[in-house]
């Protein structure tokens, strides 16, 4: 199990730095690369959920206690993987849009067959407000999504705190390190409340822009 826990470990840690190279190169080989990493991280911890249960009593809860670490650093590289993926694809639409735009010509009448004209203001307005709504559909899309990620990150808090007092006695850990470790809960809590916060405050403001 150490040699698994280990291995999955490192490749964690080389995803993260892949991310760096993917928001700079916009590759999609290094994309095929991290969504590769993800999923053998994924095979990895539960296969280690597995391997948990055999571990001596003794040794059971901490060894839990890691591969929840490590599935929780799992659901963050999996949601920024899919935040980046909806970014590129408000991007594609974008590029689309505009050349949609630049290449769309409509002829004058059935006399001047031969004299075309680029589009009226007014149509522009009109595909512009399109463009508009579909980007606060993605945009509200995208914040759903995060949404979503913040409440599976507050559970697995929860989760980790109750399982942190239920096997206090075993562990037999000393007040500073129980201090530590809900200080430390206590600020993820803090952190995630206030991206939701945020989150929805930009979406309000959007709608509200937009409407």
């Amino acid at each position: 199990m150490e040699n698994l826990y280990h291995q999955t470990n490192r490749l964690i840690l080389e995803t993260q730095e892949l991310f760096h190279r993917l928001e700079s190169s916009k590759s999609e080989l290094v994309e095929a690369d991290v969504q590769s990493r993800i999923l053998t991280i994924s095979q990895n911890c539960e296969h280690l959920d597995i391997l948990v249960h055999k571990e001596p009593v003794s040794r059971r809860n901490n060894a839990k206690l890691r591969v929840d670490q490590l599935k929780y650093d799992y659901q963050h590289l999996q949601s920024a993987l899919r935040t980046h993926q909806q970014n590129q694809l408000r991007r594609l639409r974008a590029e689309q849009e505009r050349e949609e735009l630049l290449n769309r010509r409509f002829t004058r009448n059935s006399d001047m067959n031969d004299t075309t004209i680029l589009i009226d203001s007014s149509i522009q307005h009109q595909n512009s407000l399109q463009g508009a709504n579909r980007g606060v559909d993605d945009l509200l899309g995208s914040g759903v999504s995060i949404l979503q990620s913040l409440r599976e990150q507050r559970d697995r808090l929860t989760s980790t705190r109750n399982r942190l007092t239920g096997i206090f006695g075993s562990l037999r850990l000393s007040n500073t390190t129980m201090k530590y470790i809900e200080k430390r809960l206590k600020e993820d809590r803090y952190i995630l409340y206030g991206g939701m916060a945020i989150t929805i405050l930009i979406i309000i403001i959007v709608m509200i822009y937009f409407s």
